[in-house]
This record gives structure tokens, C-alpha cells and sequence, in this order.
């Protein structure tokens, strides 16, 4: 399924003042003991994530999620290409004081309650005493564990670490939050909480990276969503409109069967209905990304294309106008 999208120059520079995340031609190679090459776990990814918005990460197992997470964060170094994070290099490590990471697994000290890790987690980002037990009190009501505060978390729920360890994630009150499998041991009503703070976090300016197998929470709340397989880009773009299906039209009615459209309103008015939507057909996101990665085992050539960029006629690195 190919993306109406353009080709966008990788070298192209980045807005400051809305491209939070900038992947240029970004390769990881991993090698054995001997420098012999073992896995090629990313291969010359180009993206931009926008401040504010919300942005999926998918892809099955060993895609390159979680490496392409790791080289944004700093903890590992790119083979090709570079990382740009709120204009820095990635490896500049003065950019994580604006960053909140939930991993997929939570490692935290089994030992402390609630407020004890927040208290910890604050003090390494040098918040004061009172900026602490204001926030720490913020925190846990927004994750829903007032009531377990002074529990330690050795007796947590796996649910309640995977909140906890939001809480954590958000401590330092950070421009961009990563978030790895968030809803992860928890049950629907936690999930639903989870997708609920993640879309209070994007009403408060936040730009929020989501990873996840759930593909049915990813298209509750992502605003774009690239997929990666065996490294590779597959799809980027907008979900509404990669999940559109062109050519077909949906009539959501009362009371009534289905007609040509102009023929149907007809229809409806004379039998006493009422016309309640008149929508774009769409897939879901499971059917797309089952799709996708189904063709790529089939087609392993085949790229995505870069999404345009906002700023036309910018001139390349060497000054050149693009054709």
C-alpha cells in the first residue's frame, strides 16, 4: 500500500520550532565479537516527529522499534545517519532533562511505596523539596494510586507498576514522552485510563512517541504512525488517512437499507429515517499493518516514501532548489 507522499531531502534542515525528532538516513548495524556482521536492525530511516502531535511506532518483532527508540534516547550510537532531539544530537545527553521514558518493562525498587520512587526519580532532575511533593501529589492522582501510595511495589499489581511507572515517566514534566507498551498488564478499564492520559498529555502541548503491538489502541489516540519492518519503513503518514479506502463511501442510517447516495437520502426522508453520517469507508489499523507487512515479505524492495515537508522550495545542504 503505497503513501501519497513525496520524496523529502534527509539532509534537509529541521524546524526548531516544530520538528521534536529528526531521523536522517538513520542506519544500526549490529556486529558479533570478530566485527562480523550479525544483524542490520535499521536501514537508512528518515522521519520527523512534530510537536504536539501524537506518533505510532509499529512494527512486529525485531522490526527495529525499540533500536530506533534506544539510538533517540542516546543509549546506543547509529551506525549511518544521525538522531536530532529538540535540534541536539541525540548523543547530547542535555536533552534527556527534557525527555520521559517509560520502557517496556518498569525496573523500579521493589522496596519503596509510590511516593518514595517519585520522590528518588525528582531528586535526579535536582527538583526541590516542595517542586517534589507538589508534583509527586499530581502524579499519583493522575495515575489513579492514591489509595496504594504507601504500598511498596513489591506488592504492585503488574497493572499498577505499568502506572506507576508512567508517574515516573513523567516527574520532570517533559516536552516528549516515549512511551514503550504502555497498556501492558493492564486490564480495559486501565487501558482506557492510559489512552485517556496520553490524550490529556497532547491537549497540554506535549508530543507524545507511542510503540505498541495493540494496534487497536494506537488508532484510538496516534495522529501519524510509521511501520517498520525488518528495519525497514514501510508507511508513514496520517492514520486517517492511510486507514481510508478510496472510492467507497459508508451511509450510517435508522431504519433503512442501502441505495445510491442521492437516491437514499430520498429514500430515508420518505420512510421517515434519518441520515446520521455520511463518512470515507476505512480499514482498520490492524487490517493495514497485516497488509503491509504480508506485501513486504512479498515485495522486499519496496520503501515508503518521506512525507513532504511543510516548508517548500527549502534549498539543500548545498544550496541547491529541489527540481
Amino acid at each position: 500500500m503505497a503513501t501519497e507522499v513525496a520524496s523529502e531531502s534527509p539532509s534537509a534542515p529541521a524546524s526548531g520550532s516544530d520538528v521534536i525528532i529528526e531521523t536522517r538516513n538513520l542506519s544500526k548495524v549490529y556486529r558479533d565479537f570478530w566485527g562480523r556482521l550479525k544483524v542490520r536492525a535499521l536501514k537508512a530511516l528518515d522521519l520527523k516527529i512534530h510537536r504536539g502531535e501524537i506518533f505510532g511506532l509499529l512494527g512486529p518483532n525485531g522490526s527495529g522499534k525499540s533500536t530506533t527508540i534506544k539510538l533517540m534516547l542516546g543509549l546506543l550510537f547509529p551506525t549511518g545517519g544521525r538522531v536530532l532531539v529538540f535540534d541536539k544530537d541525540a548523543t547530547d545527553a542535555r536533552k534527556n532533562e527534557r525527555i520521559g521514558y517509560l520502557p517496556e518493562e518498569s525496573y523500579l525498587y521493589k522496596f519503596l511505596n509510590a511516593e518514595e520512587t517519585l520522590d528518588f526519580y525528582g531528586r535526579l532532575f535536582d527538583m526541590t523539596a516542595v517542586q517534589r511533593k507538589e508534583r509527586i501529589r499530581e502524579l499519583i492522582d493522575m495515575v489513579g494510586l492514591d489509595w496504594a501510595k504507601r504500598r511498596p511495589l513489591r506488592e504492585y499489581s503488574k497493572g499498577m507498576t505499568r502506572r506507576i511507572g508512567l508517574a515516573q515517566a513523567l516527574i520532570n514534566d517533559p516536552d516528549l514522552i516515549l512511551l514503550d507498551e504502555p497498556t501492558t498488564g493492564l486490564d480495559p478499564l486501565g487501558t482506557a485510563d492510559m489512552k485517556d492520559l496520553i490524550l490529556r498529555l497532547k491537549d497540554e502541548g506535549k508530543t507524545v512517541l507511542l510503540c505498541s503491538h495493540l494496534l487497536p489502541d494506537i488508532q484510538d489516540v496516534c495522529d501519524r504512525v510509521a511501520i517498520l519492518h525488518q528495519g525497514e519503513l514501510k508507511e508513514l503518514g496520517r492514520l486517517d488517512d492511510l486507514l481510508t479506502v478510496r472510492n467507497e463511501l459508508e451511509f450510517r442510517a435508522k431504519n433503512i437499507g442501502d441505495s445510491a447516495r442521492r437516491e437514499i437520502e430520498e429514500v430515508i426522508k420518505k420512510h421517515g429515517g434519518e441520515v446520521l453520517s455520511v463518512d470515507q469507508a476505512t480499514n482498520t489499523l490492524a487490517d493495514l499493518f497485516l497488509s503491509i507487512v504480508r506485501e513486504s515479505e512479498e515485495r522486499p524492495g519496496r520503501r515508503a516514501e518521506t512525507e513532504p515537508s511543510k516548508e517548500t522550495g527549502a534549498a539543500d545542504d548545498n544550496g541547491d532548489s529541489p527540481l
